[in-house]
């Protein structure tokens, strides 16, 4: 079990806004939370500042509400953080549970990230900019998650599912979360940052 943090209370985030969501489970024994992934998601793509990505996660969205919605009809997901443009934080599965983010996927040798892994997604579009609010709200958040878990590697859905997913894509700025969080480049994906940060 974690120990014991003023930043966290069972896997939730002090300032983070708790949104619950059904779509979550147990991670395996013995599992080390050792990887954050990062994604990004709007609903319908590229539209901003509503709440179809939190009645998703919580299995409330009307799929006739808009033709796009069709296409993902009946799908039961959750991540544990969404970070909207403006930086505002919420949470929706404890850190000490396992969300339903990462999909079918492998990183560092290992299948299934969702075991092992924290899920961040970042209000926007695959290969699209994000805000300066958005990435100080992360590198808080990402800070927080490895003074409480053992975290080794920050990678995107790219990264975990390769050939399948392209968030968060080519707008994300790695070297610029690096920088904010003074981290090696060890705990990057490989190609992620300039050759003379590596």
């Amino acid at each position: 079990m974690p120990a014991k943090s003023a930043l966290w209370c069972d896997g939730w985030y002090r300032f983070a806004s708790r949104q619950d969501s059904p779509n979550f489970g147990p991670r395996p024994i013995a599992t080390q939370t050792d990887l954050i992934v990062l994604h990004c998601i709007s609903l319908p793509p590229g539209r901003y500042g509503g709440d179809e990505v939190q009645r998703l996660f919580a299995n409330q969205l009307d799929w006739n509400q808009h033709p796009y919605f069709k296409s993902i009809e009946g799908l039961t997901v959750s991540s544990h953080f969404f970070i909207r443009r403006h930086g505002e934080l919420l949470q929706f599965v404890s850190a000490d549970h396992r969300a339903w983010h990462a999909g079918v996927s492998n990183y560092r040798g290992r299948s299934d990230c969702n075991n092992d892994s924290v899920g961040i997604e970042l209000e926007g579009i695959e290969g699209g900019i994000f805000e300066d609010s958005q990435y100080e709200s992360l590198a808080g958040l990402c800070a927080g998650l490895m003074e409480q878990y053992p975290i080794t590697d920050i990678a995107g859905h790219e990264h975990v599912a390769a050939g399948r997913k392209t968030d968060p894509g080519t707008g994300f700025e790695w070297l610029r979360l690096q920088k904010m969080l003074g981290l090696p480049s060890t705990h990057f994906p490989a190609g992620s940052l300039p050759r003379e940060t590596r």
